[in-house]
């Protein structure tokens, strides 16, 4: 009986560990991340301030996301010549 508990153990905390990295990769992508927080906190506009108030940081980062990306895709467009 102890040999069975001693390869046991072992096991299932080995298969445990495994199922817990699985779960926290997953968090990893879906989490905030600080250095976003600290941008927005810095750089929010009144409309995100009152998503971040009324429905949460999700919401309000996905808004302040949108903003950097529209602004950087207009940088990004090329301009047509007048010529």
């Amino acid at each position: 009986m102890t040999v069975w508990f001693v390869v046991a153990v072992p096991l299932v905390m080995m298969f445990f560990a495994l199922a817990m990295e699985r779960v926290e990769n997953r968090l990893r992508h879906v989490a905030v991340q600080e250095e976003e927080v600290e941008e927005f906190l810095e750089q929010a506009r009144p409309n995100e301030v009152r998503a971040l108030y009324g429905h949460g940081i999700g919401r309000a980062l996905e808004l302040f996301r949108l903003r950097r990306l529209g602004g950087r895709a207009a940088k990004m467009r090329p301009r047509k010549s007048r010529g």
